[in-house]
């Protein structure tokens, strides 16, 4: 059997909310293609350039600022860099002048009302998050390319062949969790050194732990802008923020200057279980609510899910003395190793999925991560794992007005207590004993995926979306 080899980096990526598939993935294929007729016509540049997008990306894009995301990435704009806050200017500017700056380097006539069109009734066959760019040459050649976006911000052109990234040659390929544990069997290392081993077949190690502070970096900052943020969501479902009143109340106006200091008055703040509760919701919704502010945000696995790890690995940080970077750094690649596993085996796309393929996923993350951290074996971390997952077996994806907001956010605090509560049961069990494993649960999360109807997989066409309908106009 071949196994694909997935970096903690392409677990976790900085990017611009509110989605991984519809926002990030998008963007991303938009630079691709970009790229593509740069190298192909050097010095030719198009003349007019159309996006269509297909399925899921057409029924909830809109919401998702898929629109967005293509054009930013075609005007040469990247999603870890671009200033979050200028976003809005420059979308103003694209549909007022009617231009596009192509890939940063020439001006080209754009009219985003017919350039990017919503195919809401058409759907690829490969994947539901289908979308294909047309360009007209200046020398009369016209190309058209179409991606797929498969979730947590992977991007898959269509007939392309396996990544450069998928043949590295990995000391410990792991395609399930029965392979990850007999390496750490095998060895003895825990889960996070099986995983630093693999990484340095990408880089030095120390390169490694850089990029990974750097991506908890990006966590802590999103956590702390979110929580000081007040207001309206954008979308026109007039969803207000909470986190900022709710990070007031647990404050109870004490002062600080920068995140360690709040993190000081967020600890010496109590040990009740409401206190704690409390606190990880309000770390879970600060990230969230940045999401669905096109926030910058790390993919965790996914945008919609990008509050989970953070709230969980802040609670570990604040609560249970994990407050070290060799600890953080710890944390975060066990986690991504179980997300690795679960992408393999099923889908972290919830228009693959349903939400049970995100929330689910993080919170499966969160917990084995958690677990190991707090002094658990192997065995008990992926036991965490497997509880987290199975009781979020059958989530289904139904956001209102496919916007990412409800119930989207607040799902990211029930998925962080259940990784929370799932690692505490691993580490008070006896995995030899367990009747279901890790394996079994991500069959069984696919099989679920299969048999889901497709009105539950990120379209807006069923539950919640339906029961309280927002026009897309207004969003």
């Amino acid at each position: 059997m071949s196994h694909e080899a997935i970096s903690v980096f392409d677990m976790f990526k900085i990017g611009v909310g509110p989605s991984s598939s519809h926002t990030l993935g998008p963007w991303r294929a938009a630079q691709r293609f970009v790229s593509t007729i740069q190298t192909r016509y050097p010095g030719i540049h198009p003349v007019s350039v159309q996006v269509l997008l297909y399925g899921s990306l057409a029924k909830t894009g809109k919401g998702h600022g898929t629109d967005v995301a293509v054009l930013m990435g075609l005007s040469g704009e990247d999603p870890v860099t671009i200033d979050v806050n200028s976003i809005n200017d420059k979308i103003a500017a694209i549909g007022e002048l009617h231009q596009l700056h192509w890939g940063a380097q020439h001006w080209i006539a754009f009219h985003p009302d017919t350039d990017v069109q919503f195919l809401f009734n058409d759907s690829l066959p490969f994947h539901p998050n289908g979308l294909s760019f047309l360009a007209t040459m200046e020398n009369g050649d016209t190309i058209s390319e179409t991606y797929y976006s498969v979730g947590g911000g992977f991007v898959v052109q269509e007939g392309e062949k396996a990544s450069a990234a998928a043949s590295v040659d990995l000391p410990f390929p792991i395609n399930t969790s029965d392979e990850l544990l007999h390496w750490c069997m095998k060895t003895g290392l825990t889960i996070n050194e099986v995983v630093m081993e693999n990484e340095s077949a990408w880089r030095s190690d120390a390169e490694t732990r850089k990029r990974v502070l750097q991506i908890w970096y990006t966590m802590r900052d999103c956590i702390y802008r979110g929580i000081h943020q007040q207001g309206i969501l954008p979308g026109g479902l007039n969803v207000r923020r909470r986190a900022a009143d709710l990070n007031r109340r647990l404050t109870k106006g004490a002062t600080y200057t920068d995140f360690d200091s709040w993190l000081e008055v967020i600890r010496r703040g109590g040990a009740s279980f409401q206190y704690i509760l409390d606190c990880v919701s309000c770390f879970a919704l600060a990230v969230n609510e940045e999401n669905a502010s096109f926030g910058r945000v790390v993919t965790a696995p996914t945008n919609g899910a990008a509050g989970v790890i953070p709230a969980v690995l802040l609670y570990y940080i604040a609560f249970c003395d994990g407050n070290e970077e060799d600890k953080i750094i710890r944390f975060l690649l066990t986690a991504s190793e179980i997300g690795s596993i679960f992408k393999k085996g099923a889908t972290i796309s919830a228009a693959m999925g349903g939400c049970q393929a995100e929330i689910g996923v993080s919170s499966a993350m969160a917990a084995a991560a958690l677990a190991e951290s707090l002094g658990g074996t192997q065995r008990q971390a992926i036991m965490a794992a497997e509880i987290a997952m199975e009781h979020h077996l059958g989530l289904t994806c139904d956001p209102i007005g496919g916007l990412v907001q409800v119930p989207c956010i607040e799902r990211n605090t029930m998925g962080a207590v259940k990784a929370i509560t799932a690692a505490q049961l691993g580490l008070q069990s006896t995995p030899d004993f367990a009747k279901v494993s890790l394996d079994k649960v991500i069959k069984t999360m696919w099989d679920t995926a299969l048999d889901m109807n497709s009105k539950y997989k990120e379209t807006a066409d069923g539950g919640l979306a339906v029961h309280i309908p927002i026009s897309l106009s207004e969003c």
